[in-house]
């Protein structure tokens, strides 16, 4: 049976919150499966920000008399100043955070507190009270890419001229620099955040006022408490107000992929610190130790970065799966919607934090890099263009005779910039002392200057762009 710790309040009995419908008190399954309160508290200052803004809105419209409005602002303000304090007892009872708030409003101010509630429901509040949430969600997650783009473009700006293997297939490919790569997680996080500042725009309508789903007889002003919460407008329509949670899918989504991009720079740096690649190190603050092998540095942070990509997604699918079958307007089941948000939001936020921590400390290894770089022909395709424009041979016939050079450097166990310029005339006759200008890493680096190509000035260039863009 479900062990409960909840608290109890004057006024609360068999059917507080429902008044004469029922006659029976809710079983204790029952009370333990609705109730939201251990984890709906989160929404705490929300709910309370919502309900001051409503409660002025009655008051200008003469729905509720400023002395009353006053008395519900003032202990709306106390029950905030009690929870931020840690001094609220919290009720499994009263099922929610909105109907804790409320008993304990009518505990400071008596009948005043009554009125609140007045062309509201909870299911508006709820929809409310969990978009201010994602909102803020959405703005912490961007603030949080703005310093682990910090970081990245330190490490671009450290390692312009850096050498190091590109990859396809995990396989050497061509050489590129550390600051390229680097670039190349400016702009995938970039968009990640530009996802989060998309999704709060068009997350920021109000549905408060939409009352339980049809809207409400009283003369409110939607467009006052829209304006008094920080939203652009209200909702347009009172049904999709209440049943709408397109914001928190949103959210989860941008999550999912910013969280898959995180997972593939920590695989990378899990890589690179590896006794095998050694391209990289990873300071004291974000390794740990063995309790056995006192020689391991483990790189559990990014491992672990690695590992919150499968809660991330995970609380994508749930929130889909809740929603897909519901018919208009509110149902149960959308009380489900926050704690995998909720979850998905701290373990994103604790990855970028992590993320951008390793990436300030993170010591790449030139020497080590730049070895690497020279392993596995990576100048194979700076060879094929070569022949192309020296000897204006169709690139196609290049590809084959770079292939064969390639086969031949490999028979005799060296690289193609340690071939004989007779054993490679021995493959193409035409071929000229000029090939080894292209033949070394840095040669190749500095060749690729075509716009967002690896060339150090090119990789430059984009710092500064993205300089000026961050300000």
């Amino acid at each position: 049976m479900p062990q409960h710790n909840a608290g109890t309040r004057k006024g609360e009995g068999a059917n507080a919150m429902w008044g004469g419908r029922f006659t029976a008190s809710p079983d204790e399954v029952m009370t333990a499966i609705n109730a939201s309160i251990g984890f709906d508290r989160r929404l705490a200052s929300q709910d309370i920000a919502a309900s001051r803004a409503h409660a002025a809105m009655l008051a200008a419209q003469g729905i509720v008399t400023p002395l009353d409005a006053e008395a519900i602002d003032a202990g709306l303000a106390q029950i905030l100043a009690e929870i931020e304090a840690g001094q609220f007892a919290f009720s499994t009872a009263l099922e929610d955070i909105h109907m804790n708030v409320e008993a304990r409003l009518a505990e400071l101010i008596g009948a005043p507190a009554g009125r609140l509630h007045t062309a509201r429901s909870r299911n508006d509040q709820v929809a409310t009270d969990f978009r201010l949430w994602v909102r803020d969600a959405c703005d912490g997650a961007a603030a949080a890419l703005t310093r682990l783009i910090a970081a990245l473009l330190r490490q671009a700006e450290d390692g312009a001229e850096v050498v190091m293997p590109g990859f396809t297939h995990l396989q050497v490919a061509q050489p590129v620099t550390w600051g390229h790569h680097m670039m190349a997680y400016v702009e995938m996080f970039a968009r990640d955040r530009a996802r989060f500042s998309d999704a709060r725009a068009r997350m920021n309508e109000c549905p408060l006022g939409a009352a339980a789903l049809a809207g409400t007889s009283f003369p409110i002003d939607r467009h006052a408490t829209a304006g008094a919460l920080g939203f652009d407008r209200p909702t347009a329509n009172s049904l999709d107000s209440v049943a709408d949670r397109d914001f928190a899918m949103e959210f989860l989504s941008a999550a999912g992929i910013c969280a898959t991009h995180l997972s593939r720079l920590a695989e990378e740096i899990v890589i690179w610190s590896t006794a095998q690649f050694r391209f990289a190190r990873l300071s004291d603050r974000f390794s740990t130790g063995s309790s056995i092998m006192p020689q391991k540095r483990n790189p559990d942070a990014a491992e672990l970065i690695r590992a919150k990509i499968g809660r991330i997604l995970g609380a994508q699918v749930a929130l889909s799966v809740v929603m897909k079958g519901l018919p208009l307007t509110y149902s149960k089941d959308m009380q489900e919607d926050k704690e995998p948000v909720f979850d998905a939001a701290d373990s994103l936020g604790l990855a970028l934090a992590a993320m951008e921590g390793m990436l300030r400390d993170l010591a790449p290894d030139p020497a080590r890099l730049r070895a690497a770089a020279a392993t596995g022909f990576s100048t194979a395709t700076d060879l094929a263009d070569w022949l192309v424009r020296a000897l204006d041979m169709p690139f196609r016939q290049a590809h084959h005779v770079t292939g064969a050079l390639v086969k031949l450097a490999e028979g005799r166990g060296c690289d193609l910039p340690d071939l004989p310029l007779a054993a490679m005339q021995g493959v193409e006759p035409r071929i000229t002392e000029a090939v080894f200008g292209v033949l070394g890493v840095e040669n190749s680096v500095r060749s690729r200057t075509s716009h967002g190509g690896t060339a150090p000035d090119q990789v430059r260039a984009q710092i500064a762009r993205w300089r000026k863009i961050e300000g």
